[in-house]
């Protein structure tokens, strides 16, 4: 089994603390960011940060739904790791300033794909399928986030 990873990134016209704060916001903002792929969001613990403990269902294709029961970890500043207590998956999720009242929000996702030809069609699919989902999560964060005369 091959390690799968998918990135994605974006310039936010925010602040990084704030950029951070709306998506460590599990209880609120997150559930407004997640595009139709993701269904039966429900935070079960916690809802801030670290300490949550969150679930969803991710359908990236028409034939795959990943059931997600996610522990929030705050490793450092500016960090949140998510790992799915069902699979091998872990989602970081890192800010940093990009500019003065600007954040760069990166998305990576790590997995243990599969073997043989299924995991060459995984490996070669997987990181962009997910990383057009990825752009429509970091999409609704920006537009909640960014000043626009709030």
């Amino acid at each position: 089994m091959a390690q799968v990873e998918a990135t994605t990134e974006r310039i936010i016209a925010a602040e990084p603390e704030e950029v951070i704060d709306a998506l460590a916001d599990y209880t609120d903002t997150r559930a407004k960011l997640l595009p139709e792929h993701f269904s039966e969001y429900e935070v079960l613990e916690g809802g801030s940060g670290a300490g949550t403990v969150v679930h969803w269902k991710l359908q990236a294709t028409s034939k795959r739904v990943r059931d997600c029961l996610l522990d929030v970890t705050e490793p450092t500043t500016g960090q949140l790791v998510e790992t799915d207590r069902n699979s091998s998956m872990v989602t970081t999720w890192t800010v940093t300033p990009a500019g003065e009242g600007k954040a760069r929000a990166v998305i990576s996702t790590v997995w243990n794909g599969a073997g043989g030809v299924g995991g060459f069609f995984e490996r070669t699919f997987a990181p962009k399928g997910l990383g057009r989902i990825y752009d429509a999560v970091l999409a609704k964060l920006a537009e909640d986030v960014e000043d626009v005369e709030k």
